[in-house]
């Protein structure tokens, strides 16, 4: 349970790492295992210098649990950078998109996600986000990595379909490469049954989606479903990158978590009066259900049955 850490910022446009720190302690506090960041942490609007100042801020906030550190970039040089800076600051493991605004092949993509894995030491989660960003890759990318660098390969699929890519890799891979996934946590029972290693979901439902990982951990589909089901509603109004970051922000204030929902921007969405409104009642419901489920981690009673590295 690694959620993406949803990056504060101040009144002047600044990052606001005690508000972040915050977050952390809360996150973890609500079952999170470690913190991600990642694309929900708006790291394409911050500059090199800020992308570093996060990554020390996450890594000191998290002590001995892991951070894993976004660090993908529009050449192979940025992006390797990047890694090495986050390396160096301490990230457990990496994570990295392809390219945005280029459309590359196959041989392209190992080349750019090798020469990161050559440049560090630790995994590389090599993430596909073309569910909402980006271009979907071959699968073959995630074989040619993983017989090249072993064990330090991880993915995280998100292209459209989820359930049935997330398993042609897994069978490609034969299960060598650990595979997380995302989206929300909208798909999580279902990857699941398909045999992920773990989930990166947005931090500000973290406490739900750990109930519902809980559950599938402990055989108990039906209050998974459940607690899946009334999160899915939530995650459906997040219709892009904006959406996820606008929406999520809205309910870490909501929650006490962040003084406020501020984004970089220029952004592509706001969230209206009604939908505002509509995610209040959604929220309200999540809650209910996850309260009632016997695994709501917010208990201090329910022991962390699934809380295992």
């Amino acid at each position: 349970m690694l959620p993406v850490l949803q990056t504060p910022f101040t009144a002047e446009d600044r990052l606001d790492l005690t508000a972040a720190a915050e977050e952390i302690r809360w996150a973890v506090g609500h079952g999170a295992d470690g913190i991600t960041i990642g694309m929900v942490s708006e790291v394409l609007r911050l500059s090199d210098l800020e992308r570093n100042e996060l990554t020390e801020a996450v890594v000191e906030c998290l002590g001995p649990l892991p951070a894993v550190a976004s660090c993908g970039g529009e050449s192979t040089a940025r992006a390797v950078e990047a890694a090495v800076n986050a390396e160096s600051r301490g990230a457990a493991a990496l994570m990295a998109i392809p390219p945005l605004h280029v459309a590359v092949g196959e041989d392209a993509h190992v080349e750019y996600f090798s020469a990161i894995l050559d440049a560090t030491t630790v995994p590389l989660v090599v993430q596909d986000a073309s569910g909402y960003v980006g271009r979907p890759m071959s699968t073959s990318v995630i074989v040619r990595l993983s017989d090249g660098f072993g064990p330090r390969v991880m993915a995280k699929p998100e292209a459209e379909p989820l359930g049935p890519n997330l398993s042609r890799m897994r069978d490609a891979v034969r299960g060598k490469v650990p595979l997380f996934e995302g989206s929300g946590g909208i798909a999580l029972v279902d990857n699941f049954h398909r045999g992920i290693a773990g989930t990166m979901p947005s931090v500000d439902l973290v406490w739900a989606i750990r109930a519902a990982w809980d559950a599938l951990v402990a055989g108990d589909d039906e209050v998974a479903y459940d607690v899946i089901g009334a999160l899915s509603g939530i995650v459906i109004m997040q219709s892009g990158l904006d959406a996820y970051v606008a929406i999520e922000k809205y309910l870490l204030v909501k929650q006490g978590v962040l003084p406020d929902g501020r984004q970089r921007g220029p952004v592509n969405y706001s969230i209206d009066r009604e939908s505002r409104e509509e995610i209040d009642r959604l929220f309200d419901r999540l809650d209910r259900v996850v309260s009632r489920s016997g695994y709501d981690p917010r208990a201090s009673e329910v022991p962390a049955t699934g809380r295992t590295a």
